[in-house]
């Protein structure tokens, strides 16, 4: 089979690629901005997804595996045209070259965090992102790949759905986001999953080996909640404040490139949005690491994790003085800007 992977040097692309070239009779060629050593690769093109010749690359190719994005490369850039206009590129190559399969990865943030989701998710859940920009985008390319499948009976689309991906030194954008995000006041308790990297490669090579069509989450089994994370991590001094005052404050301080947590983000944070594996599951799939040992593996203990309660309170305190400073810095920014309109 010959295959060809974009974004083959990020964290997930390399891990599928590994995994692919291991198959006997799989021809793998990696497309990436930067050269990236994975052993067994039959070609590596180096280039912008945007301005390459995809045509010289797809031509024979059986299936394409799309997992190159720019979110997190600048995180204070919002990347929704690049990753788009990109898709519709990487699509209409495909659809030129006559792939016909198209492997693509979005995310189960496109569900949306709400309070009334269900617990777990399925796939037959809508697509409801919100205000998140990077749900709103995987969104879009999610229709995208799917009107590539209409255009065509031959052509078989397959999408993957991770929630929170991580792994040591290799986390996810949406990973780094969330981490940022849990420690602006609230003490919301919402269900939470943690997705290894190795096993979200493993469900995208499982689609690729079987051809799986449609569309499938990838998640461990089960959730665990917010409280207990904390206590894995270690609760970090905190300043309660409203919803609606963190999202401003969150909003202009990204704006003003001071922290790198997204518009948006804060109800992925404070509700639930937990998926079901069971139709990856059906496939064959497994996963080898729970919620716990992921979120282990791929956060860094906080300093204060190791601390007794006593010293805890005292950096509560010092960190509250901190926090008001912090947040009136955001509400004077919010002020200006309504003043200026």
């Amino acid at each position: 089979m010959r295959i060809v992977v974009t974004g083959v040097g990020g964290s997930v692309g390399s891990r599928v690629a590994q995994l692919l070239v291991q198959q006997p009779n799989n021809h793998v060629t990696g497309i990436d901005r930067v050269q990236h050593q994975v052993v067994g690769l039959s070609a590596q093109v180096l280039g912008d997804l945007r301005f390459i010749d995809l045509d010289e690359v797809f031509v024979g190719a059986d299936c394409v595996v799309h997992l190159a994005s720019a979110f997190g490369q600048n995180e204070f850039v919002d990347a929704s045209a690049h990753d788009t206009r990109t898709a519709r590129v990487v699509l209409e190559a495909a659809a030129r070259c006559s792939v016909s399969h198209f492997v693509l990865l979005s995310s189960a943030m496109v569900y949306g965090a709400r309070s009334d989701n269900p617990i777990p998710l399925t796939e037959q859940a809508p697509m409801r992102p919100g205000q998140l920009s990077f749900a709103e985008n995987k969104a879009t390319i999610e229709q995208l790949g799917a009107d590539w499948a209409d255009e065509s009976p031959g052509r078989r689309l397959s999408v993957l759905r991770p929630t929170t991906a991580v792994a040591a030194r290799g986390s996810s954008w949406v990973a780094r986001s969330m981490q940022l995000a849990a420690g602006l006041g609230s003490d919301a308790n919402p269900h939470l999953q943690f997705l290894h990297l190795d096993d979200l490669a493993g469900a995208v090579a499982l689609l690729v080996a079987v051809d799986g069509e449609g569309v499938y989450n990838a998640a461990p089994d089960g959730w665990v909640r917010a409280d207990e994370v904390r206590q894995l991590s270690g609760r970090a001094p905190r300043l309660r404040l409203p919803r609606s005052v963190a999202d401003q404050i969150v909003r202009v301080s990204w704006q003003a490139g001071i922290v790198a947590t997204p518009p948006g983000i804060m109800p992925y944070a404070t509700e639930s949005w937990v998926v079901s594996n069971d139709r990856l599951r059906q496939l064959g799939w497994k996963p080898q690491w729970s919620n716990v040992e992921a979120y282990v593996d791929g956060y860094d203990a906080r300093p204060w994790a190791m601390l007794n309660a006593q010293r805890r309170q005292q950096l509560a305190l010092s960190g509250a003085a901190a926090g008001v400073g912090v947040a009136a810095i955001g509400a004077r920014a919010v002020a200006r800007r309504w003043s200026s309109r």
